[in-house]
């Protein structure tokens, strides 16, 4: 890196409701490529933070996932999350083979021929919220049990491994230094427990997704053991947080946003339309994710990034990019729809958004449906938002109807 380029110090803890990081809209605005310093990892990053520039960087294959195996890379967390066998470290065509495998867990069809089960599951937790009373904690009743009920529902996973679960996965998602250890712990127990699970499905497949998995084939090639494993993780892991995260984070948004959630009661045809600029507009996590390292030299709008530099995009900065998008701090439910990155872009887009979409959607139609009169039970600014781990996100949402 050039010496005499500035370095942002970047610990991308800002966590006030859902209002954009100021950091982060500084380095749009003054450096929207820029060298950076994270909490952890050595060395330091470049950022991007364009659209175009960050569409670049996903797609151009001398940007390297798979270069970061093995290195102390920048990041937010004191431990890395992600696994070193999983698809988000691979590079096409590996990650290509993995996504023709994987997707056949999501094409339309099946995903479609979840929703009866994931409704089965909506309006029971609803039923449960409505005799409960009001008020009531829509993240104690919903939020926090319906998309890790669904992801266990669909991989099959016994009821009473499920609380031990999410207590590993967000012992990993953990910013504090503190957390380092019991994050590389819980990332071992995760892997020993799909290792079992996944040998045990491979052997005895039923009808859920690990199983179509462990059986899915492009001619003679399958996913192996370790491949089996890791996707599972990353299957458990993206249909809890997105999901769980989203629907607190959205319906806080609706119910704080009056004239936005009255105009999708009369307009409930414009439901999906408007659940594409709420994730858009919402950031719904902190910082920047995985990284990738430069294969050779590279140049950005003037800027060159050396081989073996490692470089850091943000989708929460592209989703508010003013050249992509007319008045990209307004959130505009009759917005044209048009290719945000909340679910990430090129080879590594999320496989499993579209059951992450299909289960928000199921989710708040109904809530709004079941309690036409909710309404926040606390002021806003009442409202206590996660400060410990890389999501942003309400700790509690008490509604009244």
């Amino acid at each position: 890196m050039e010496t005499s380029d500035p370095v942002w110090s970047c610990p991308f803890d800002y966590a006030e409701a859902l209002e954009f990081d100021p950091l982060l809209r500084q380095l749009m605005t003054e450096a929207p490529i820029a060298r950076i310093r994270m909490p952890y990892g050595e060395g330091e990053a470049w950022l991007v933070t364009r659209y175009e520039d960050v569409r670049f960087v996903t797609t151009d294959r001398r940007f390297s996932r798979a270069a970061v195996i093995g290195r102390d890379f920048p990041r937010m967390t004191p431990e890395p999350i992600v696994q070193s066998e999983s698809i988000n470290l691979m590079d096409p065509p590996e990650s290509s083979r993995l996504r023709k495998l994987v997707s056949q867990a999501f094409t339309t069809p099946r995903v479609e021929a979840m929703k009866p089960a994931t409704q089965r599951i909506v309006d029971s937790l609803l039923r449960e919220m409505a005799d409960h009373g009001s008020p009531a904690d829509l993240v104690k009743h919903v939020s926090m049990r319906l998309p890790m009920t669904t992801i266990c529902e669909v991989l099959d996973i016994p009821e009473d491994d499920r609380a031990e679960l999410r207590r590993r996965l967000t012992a990993m998602q953990s910013i504090g230094a503190a957390s380092k250890e019991g994050a590389v712990r819980a990332k071992c127990e995760l892997r020993a427990y799909f290792g079992e699970l996944t040998a045990e499905r491979r052997r005895e497949p039923g009808e859920d997704l690990i199983s179509v998995l462990a059986t899915a084939r492009d001619g003679d090639d399958i996913l192996s053991a370790d491949e089996l494993t890791v996707m599972a993780i990353v299957l458990l892991m993206t249909g809890h947080d997105t999901s769980t995260y989203q629907l607190s984070n959205i319906a806080f948004m609706l119910l704080t946003r009056p004239d936005d959630l009255a105009r999708l009661r009369d307009e409930p045809e414009l439901w999906p339309q408007a659940l594409e600029e709420l994730l858009r507009f919402i950031p719904f996590r902190k910082g920047v994710g995985i990284p990738r390292i430069a294969s050779e030299d590279v140049e950005i709008d003037g800027v060159t990034i050396r081989a073996g530099e490692t470089v850091h995009v943000s989708y929460l900065a592209a989703n508010r990019d003013p050249c992509r998008f007319e008045r990209p701090d307004e959130l505009d439910l009759g917005r044209t729809p048009a290719p945000h990155m909340t679910f990430g872009w090129g080879a590594h887009h999320c496989i499993g958004s579209p059951l992450a979409l299909m289960e928000i959607e199921l989710a708040l139609r109904s809530l709004f449906e079941r309690f036409p009169a909710l309404r926040l039970a606390v002021p806003p600014e009442e409202v206590r938002w996660n400060t410990e781990s890389i999501w942003r996100f309400p700790h509690e949402l008490p509604v009244a109807w």
